[in-house]
Formats: structure tokens, sequence, C-alpha cells
């Protein structure tokens, strides 16, 4: 008698423990690590001059390239198949239709648009993506106005009525606070994810990227070697920590920005300082890749300074800009995401 109650109190405790413990994973060693420098192949952009910390986006067979430094069009449209030239859009200015500050940009498949952030003008415009490609004098419209003091950030539409990403709110004159929260285009309201920030974080800066299809969402620490999974409700599934976790900031940059590759998670991911001694940015050269409960499949390294990607999923490959000897290139993933 006293040896089974001994065995049902053994199956008590370490039960409680893997309960308690269920969200959270440590990683102590990523060490399954594949060069892929030869394998990266390069974009040539011809005649077009784009700064080196360009943001790229995938809207419908579209590569959309970004450039908030240029003078004249911020957005430049390629064919995503085999790079071929379409047309810039997005004029910079302060006039009617005019970009001032360009940030995000979403796509709504259902009504072939996507939406543009002004951080300048405190508004976000809707493109009509047919009426892009075909008519050189085309003008967004206003879609709608945001509030000074609360606002999107990145995030990704899902209709007029919700939208899910990041939601900027200034704390001070000279910071802000980046939580996961939804958000309606028509009435401007905001409601916060239930779950905020790691309680143990203390100055929150993230990247963030979201799956529909598998009802997800995962943030990245960018000064904490720090990834989180949620629900599509802000419900906490996993806090993974990675080998350099530590609740204090120490100047360094782990986690660059993150999407989801189907039923994988693939992460840019540096561990070291934000800048060279010359003064350079230190762009990370490493792809992590995870499974959906955000357990370490391997390491992807590319020898290349990597400021932004994303995922083309008809051709299974990541398309990236980087600040090195090329600036655009592509990765084509069907080996790396079984």
């Amino acid at each position: 008698m006293n040896k089974i109650l001994g065995i049902f109190l053994i199956i008590i405790i370490f039960g409680g423990c893997s309960s308690s413990s269920s969200t959270e994973k440590k990683q102590n060693k990523r060490n399954n690590i594949i060069n892929v420098h030869n394998r990266i192949k390069e974009i040539v952009i011809e005649d077009l001059l784009i700064n080196n910390n360009s943001w790229i986006f995938i809207v419908d067979k579209y590569l959309f390239i970004q450039d908030y430094k240029s003078a004249n069009e911020c957005i430049q449209i390629f064919d995503k198949d085999n790079f071929k030239y379409f047309t810039g859009t997005a004029l910079k200015g302060l006039g009617p239709g005019e970009i001032a500050r360009i940030g995000h940009i979403t796509e709504d498949k259902k009504n072939r648009k996507f939406y543009v952030t002004d951080h300048g003008k405190n508004k976000i415009f809707s493109y009509d993506l047919d009426s892009v490609i075909t008519d050189p004098t085309y003008l967004p419209i206003e879609k709608m106005k945001m509030r000074e003091q609360l606002h999107p950030w990145d995030y990704v539409y899902i209709n007029d009525t919700l939208s899910i990403g990041v939601i900027v709110e200034p704390i001070g004159n000279n910071d802000f606070k980046p939580v996961i929260g939804k958000f309606n285009m028509k009435t401007g309201e905001i409601k916060h994810m239930s779950y905020t920030i790691h309680p143990e974080v203390k100055k929150k800066r993230i990247c963030f990227d979201i799956s529909l299809e598998y009802g997800i969402y995962v943030e990245c620490y960018i000064p904490h070697d720090l990834m989180t999974i949620c629900s599509l409700n802000g419900d906490l599934k996993y806090n993974i920590y990675g080998p350099n976790w530590d609740t204090e900031t120490h100047g360094i940059n782990h986690y660059g920005p993150v999407v989801f590759c189907g039923n994988r998670i693939v992460a840019l991911y540096s561990g070291e300082k934000s800048f060279t001694k010359e003064g350079r940015s230190n762009w990370p050269t490493n792809f992590l890749i995870f499974d959906l409960e955000g357990n370490y499949l391997k390491t992807l390294e590319t020898g290349y300074k990597i400021a932004r990607f994303c995922y083309d999923k008809d051709n299974n490959r990541i398309i990236m800009s980087m600040d090195d000897d090329i600036q655009f290139g592509y990765l084509d993933m069907k080996e790396f995401l079984d």
C-alpha cells in the first residue's frame, strides 16, 4: 500500500512540474548548422538606386521593395517569379495622395488592394493593385486616420474590422512600448492581447509575424534571446529561451525579422553588437528554423549581412535585402523546410 502511495505521489509531483513548465522551453544548444552561402542567388536590379536598409514584401504575384530614403517613389514593384521591373508608386511628399514618411505595407487579398502606413501624416492609405500596375498617375485614397498616441506599426490585415499586429504606445518623450493587439480600421478601436510582455523583460523591442492558417503569432525579442508564441486570442503558448537568455540588455541584437514559412518559423538571428567597430550596422547572417511549437530544428548560415527578408510561398523561397557584396538575393527553401 505504501509503495503504491509513493508511486502515486511521484506521478503527482512530476506531473505538476511538467504542467507548470509546459510553456517554458530552454534551448542550451543550437548547433545544427548548414552553410548555404553558395546557394544564395543574386537578384540583379539595374537602373534603380535603392538603399541598403530596404524592406521587402510579397503582395499577390509581386515583390515590393520599400525604400524610405527614396526622393521619388517609396515603393518599387517587380514580378516575384522572375524579378522583372513593373513600376514605382507611393510618391514621396506632403501633397494629396503622397507619402510623407512610409511605414508598413500590408495586403488585402480579397479586394486586391494593399495598405501603406504614413507615419508623417498619421494615416493609412489604400491602393488598388491593378490600378497601380496599369496607371502611372494613380494616387491612393485615405483608408483611415491613426491616433497619434496609439497606432499600428507592423500588422496583418484580415478585414476592415480586424487586423492583428504590433501596436506602438509612446511612453515619455523618447521611448515607446510595443505590444501585440487587434485594431479596427473602421472605428480605430485598439485592444491589447491578454499576454503583452514577459514579466522579466524590462525593455521590449520585437519583431512579429502571424499565421492565420495555424492560428498563432510569434514575437521575437531583439535585445533578449527570447521568442514567444501565442494563440490569436493572445494566450501564451510557449516562451522559448535561447542559449544567451538574460533579463538584462547588453547592447546586443539577438533576433531580427521573423516569418512563418508554411509550418515552420524562420527568424534572423545575430547575437552580436548592433554596430561594428567601424560604425557599420551589424546585420544578422543566420536563419534559425523552428517548428510551430518553437522547437529548434536547424541554422542556415548565409555569410551575408541580411537586413530584411520575406517568404515567397508559391516558389518556396526566401527573398532577402542585404547590406553586403550583393544587395538582393534569394534562397530556395524546399530542402530546409521539411
